[in-house]
């Protein structure tokens, strides 16, 4: 083809015609190439799949597993059901950590038996009473001598059988109400509280109480004489929602007070209790006369600071205000029970609230009477104590009101365990 090619340019007359001829040439090579690149592979001769290099078999990718952990789903705890007919369970005071170790009844000893010819003493039932003394501007007075004591049981006049002004060491309890209502005066309370703790002298003893519903009134910490663990323990106090018991509160605060040593030998323990709170009960599970029923019973003194300057004092003719039925139960707390209420218009007001306080404990007498009505039939015995006051001074004794009377075969019931149901059981 090429040969062909050359002749004809060669031997070509005219330029132009051997280019004509190469061009056709051209193209009829070019187009035997496109077909034989487009034959079908399959036309191909083709070889043995036995004379075909091995091929490598692909290595498999390993997979790296994760194990994911889940956390095992919580379980809902089932609620204990109650008993049919129950409306509420009564609050309880919270255990302190760790629990505090009961002190265990005493197995009664055997009566001795009698000689003849020994002089029986018998140890009447004396009364025991805390008294404080003030003047007209509420400071105390110390220099008031037994034989200017005067007391009086449902009026009769009772002789004066113990007297004594010594220091006597201090249990009390620190009730301080956590819920929203003292956010904002929390620390203020707390340094107050420390105030009062770091007066205690030697044998005295503290516990902490927090409360906020019926359901959580928790003792932060128990009876100790180490003001380190008492100051620690309140500043672990802290705000917490719910709707205030104050009721339910100190009624189990004087309750572990007055149970506390009681029966020791030779107990002559002053016992007190101090609350911080607004005084708006809202729902407690006790009634207030079943509180107060219980004061009397229990020789607690109860000091009690109010802030109640935040609640409404709206009220009507049907109902009092919430500020007004907050001073109300105050007052009667301190009054019942020979304490004092202090209702400050600032926070600035708390150390020297609290100041007062500790002389309030420390500056007080104890006396103490038999009673003539010896009938053990757990009525109410009315209790007031005068002192003699000498040209122009004005002396006050404040002391507890009363007290219930033993029952003859039976000790002081509590109330009821559980509220039943119904329209009966409104709060008065």
């Amino acid at each position: 083809m090429i040969r062909l090619f050359n002749f004809i340019i060669n031997h070509s007359r005219g330029r132009n015609l051997a280019f004509i001829i190469a061009g056709v040439l051209f193209s009829v090579l070019l187009l035997s190439n496109t077909q034989a690149s487009n034959q079908s592979p399959d036309s191909r001769p083709r070889r043995s799949s036995s004379s075909l290099p091995p091929q490598p078999s692909p290595t498999a990718t390993p997979t790296s597993t994760v194990t994911v952990q889940t956390k095992p789903a919580q379980q809902t705890p089932t609620p204990t059901p109650r008993p049919a007919g129950v409306d509420r369970i009564a609050p309880t005071l919270g255990e302190p950590p760790p629990p505090p170790k009961l002190r265990p009844t005493p197995t009664p000893a055997p009566p001795e038996e009698i000689n003849p010819d020994d002089i029986l003493k018998i140890n009447a039932e004396l009364v025991q009473l805390h008294v404080r003394v003030i003047d007209r501007n509420n400071r105390p007075i110390d220099n008031v001598a037994q034989n200017e004591f005067h007391i009086f049981a449902d009026g009769v006049p009772q002789p004066v059988e113990y007297f004594t002004r010594e220091e006597v060491p201090i249990s009390y309890g620190l009730a301080v109400d956590t819920s929203g209502s003292l956010r904002t005066q929390l620390q203020s309370v707390i340094d107050a509280g420390k105030i009062i703790i770091n007066s205690n002298k030697p044998g005295d003893e503290t516990f902490l109480v927090r409360f906020i519903s019926s359901d959580k009134i928790e003792t932060v910490q128990d009876f100790t004489a180490r003001k380190d663990l008492l100051d620690e323990a309140l500043d672990d106090l802290f705000v917490e929602g719910g709707q205030t018991a104050i009721v339910d509160a100190v009624y189990l605060a004087a309750e572990h007070v007055s149970e506390y040593k009681r029966g020791d030998e030779g107990d002559r323990r002053r016992r007190a209790l101090i609350v911080i709170t607004d005084g708006e009960d809202r729902s407690s599970f006790y009634r207030q006369e079943q509180l107060f029923a219980r004061l009397r019973e229990e020789d607690v003194q109860i000091f009690v600071i109010g802030f109640v300057n935040e609640l409404d004092k709206e009220g009507n003719l049907i109902r009092k205000s919430p500020r007004d039925k907050a001073v109300g139960l105050i007052n009667k707390l301190a009054t019942e029970t020979g304490g004092r209420a202090f209702f400050p218009d600032s926070v600035g007001d708390l150390p020297g609230i609290a100041n007062e306080i500790v002389r309030d404990l420390r500056t007080q007498y104890v006396l103490a009477y038999n009673h003539n009505n010896k009938t053990r039939d757990g009525s109410y015995r009315a209790i007031k104590v005068s002192v003699d006051e000498p040209g122009r001074e004005k002396r006050i004794a404040l002391t507890r009101n009363g007290r219930l009377a033993p029952r003859e075969g039976a000790s002081a019931t509590k109330p009821p365990a559980v509220r039943l149901p119904g329209p009966g059981n409104k709060k008065p």
